[in-house]
């Protein structure tokens, strides 16, 4: 019993044993409990507990009924609702909308445990049982969902998730003094109805209602679905807003209701989210699961470090500018060793640090100063197509953090396995981070995301060129040389993207066959709610551009072109042929070295020899991985990039972790 009262409750039980006739807040989430600071919903559960708030946890009810939401009976405040640590879309479907097998935050990986569009469902199931109960939604699927959104699983605009959910209040983004305002406010008596002006929340008024903020502008549900003019120019217009120093209020109609979009709140500063993660978290699954082995989301963060939040690379397919922000804010040193220390008292610790990371491992604080006081610059990213001037590009705390974290008794390695920012990196003149990086923070394979190569997708994906990766490349394996070790790059490569058209995936294909890269692994493009891509993919449109853009929608030229990024295995030789000649390209169809695929009926189907597949080192300057060694593939959960829990191998379209446009604490 003394080790369950480290977690929160989780039943009638747990809070009698606290003496509780009622808690504060009743905390609904579409995952499994998972008492850590990589999972949201323990962030916010234990912030208010740290405020004197008491905070019972229903993990994946029963949804089927009303009976599981009134578990703890009537909360004093109110219910706190998310789908979890992703969409819940994402989570069940891949990108091909097939079923997924594994779920990564379920007991045992196991599916079924949480309806699709959870926050919708819990929120009617809690009406049922409760009536006018106050209910405040948040998490990745609320904030992503929180203006009338595209929906590729519905094909269609949806409302609002707080339209169809029927809550009082949404919050968006990083959501620890969001909460801790409304919990302020509610304490007091005020009626949820009348929370009107907190930031990071958005609302339903009246028409006549006062709005509280400036307004950025207005639009109306019944043109953003069937505009698709109008609706990137919503999108484009949020997207400039999200800036908690030049963001205004943005306001939607929906037939006599207007939904109002507070701005953002800050973001934590440094002293605040040391606090944050100074909190009492049991650091593992609630021993409920133990029958069950566990929950599988746990392993690849369990010795992991966050060390910061935001991220101004602002990739056009990543949610984070729309979630965490491209604002930066860091832990200090002092916060992230106290941290390690506690993953050196677990157990199961090994030695081995996993991650010091976070959305981008390498930024440690705002692009530039300006940030502090003016804000994000609405017209242009800080790192695409190429690095601001403005760009301060310093390691150095970086380099301390990792040094102290090093120094730590018990710690024998401490790997980067988040996202480096290759670019960011080759723009400091100070190569002390680069050298480290190779010699002490490598695990034998370092991930990066160069994407594509040609430069009319990397545009809009708001990518730097490719000639920026190859000479990240070549320097990497010259360090590597030099120190006398052997090391690979697995470089993440992204297919029927917008803006790419088959002419593009050829292009990719022969430069993976010039360098000897044959991925185990590509992501197609999944289009989900939040991202400047998605919109792209709906609309035809670069929101942030207003020029047109080519996409893919096509089954069939998505697998032409997924094909020809993997056009060495035998199996995708008839689609590579069909595309190379559907594309004049019948030059790369033979059994010359710089073919991709050998004709019809030719002994073997797979690529010819020559500069083709075969591993390479990092000796002979072109390595990138080994192609026998297989790839984990892009991990969507925390911390980032890879590294997917072991458990029983799935199929590569349904066992693989699902992607969501965003890496790290995709919390409220």
């Amino acid at each position: 019993m003394q080790e369950e009262l480290k977690f929160l409750p989780v039943n009638r039980a747990d809070m009698a044993s606290r003496g509780w006739d009622a808690p504060d807040f009743v905390y609904v989430t579409g995952d499994a409990y998972v008492d850590h600071p990589s999972f949201g919903v323990s962030i916010i559960s234990r912030v208010l507990e740290d405020a004197g708030y008491r905070v019972a946890i229903l993990s994946q009810p029963d949804y089927k009924t009303a009976d599981a939401f009134r578990e703890f009976g009537r909360p004093k405040l109110g219910f706190l609702v998310t789908a979890g640590n992703i969409d819940s879309m994402v989570a069940h479907y891949t990108v091909s909308k097939k079923k997924r097998t594994y779920d990564y935050y379920s007991a045992c990986g196991k599916m079924g445990n949480r309806p699709d569009r959870a926050t919708v469902v819990y929120c009617n199931r809690i009406r049922e049982a409760y009536g006018d109960v106050p209910i405040i939604i948040g998490g990745l699927e609320a904030s992503l969902r929180r203006f009338a959104h595209y929906d590729y699983w519905d094909d269609k605009v949806r409302r609002s998730i707080l339209v169809d959910s029927r809550a009082d209040i949404l919050t968006y983004g990083m959501g620890e003094n969001i909460l801790l305002r409304i919990a302020e406010l509610l304490d007091r008596g005020v009626p949820v109805k009348k929370i009107r002006d907190v930031r990071g929340t958005v609302y339903l008024a009246k028409p006549e209602d006062k709005i509280h903020f400036e307004v950025a502008a207005e639009f109306d549900y019944n043109d953003l679905k069937t505009d698709k003019k109008k609706y990137a120019e919503a999108f484009g217009v949020q997207y400039k807003n999200q800036d908690a120093i030049t963001g205004r209020a943005i306001v939607e109609h929906y037939d006599g209701k207007v939904l109002v979009q507070n701005p953002p709140m800050p973001p934590l500063e440094r002293d605040e989210l040391d606090r944050v993660y100074a909190l009492p978290y049991a650091r593992t699954w609630h021993p409920v699961y133990a029958k069950d082995g566990g929950v599988p989301g746990i392993e690849e963060v369990q010795f992991s470090i966050t060390h910061n939040r935001g991220c101004f690379g602002a990739c056009n397919f990543c949610a984070l500018a729309f979630h965490q922000g491209r604002t930066v804010r860091s832990r200090s040193i002092e916060s992230c060793v106290a941290e390690a220390e506690k993953i050196v008292a677990q157990p199961s610790f090994k030695g081995y640090i996993h991650d010091v990371g976070g959305p981008t491992a390498n930024f440690r604080g705002p692009a530039c100063d300006k940030q502090l006081t003016s804000g994000v610059c609405t017209g242009r990213k800080c790192l695409a197509p190429t690095p601001c001037k403005n760009l301060k590009v310093d390691h150095r705390e970086y380099i301390e953090l990792l040094k102290a974290i090093e120094s730590v008794k018990g710690v024998k390695k401490v790997f980067i396995r988040s996202g480096i920012r290759f670019d960011y990196l080759l723009a400091d003149p100070d190569k002390t981070f680069f050298r480290k990086l190779v010699a002490d923070h490598v695990s034998g394979q370092l991930k990066v995301a160069p994407e594509h190569c040609a430069a009319r997708v990397l545009d809009h994906m708001g990518k730097p060129h490719f000639e920026v990766y190859e000479r990240f490349r070549r320097d990497y394996f010259k360090e590597t040389a030099r120190i006398g070790k052997e090391q690979y790059l697995v470089p993440y490569l992204m297919s029927s993207h917008p803006g790419s058209t088959l002419e593009d995936a050829i292009e990719l294909a022969v430069c993976l066959k010039r360098d000897g890269y044959a991925p185990e692994q590509v992501q197609d493009f999944y289009p989900t709610p939040g991202t400047a891509s998605t919109v792209m993919y709906y609309t035809g449109i670069n929101p942030l551009s207003g020029k047109r853009v080519h996409v893919t929608t096509d089954y069939h030229e998505k697998q032409l072109q997924r094909a020809l990024l993997q056009y060495n295995r035998p199996e995708n030789a008839p689609l590579v042929r069909e595309a190379l000649r559907l594309c004049g390209r019948d030059d790369l169809i033979g059994t010359g070295k710089d073919c991709l695929v050998r004709p019809e009926g030719h002994r073997g189907d797979s690529a010819p020899r020559g500069r083709s597949t075969a591993p390479h080192s990092p000796r002979n300057g072109k390595g990138t991985r080994p192609s026998a060694a297989p790839s984990k593939g892009r991990s969507s959960g925390k911390p980032t990039d890879g590294r997917a829990p072991t458990h029983k191998k799935k199929t590569a379209s349904q066992g693989k972790k699902p992607q969501t446009g965003g890496r790290k604490d995709r919390h409220r």
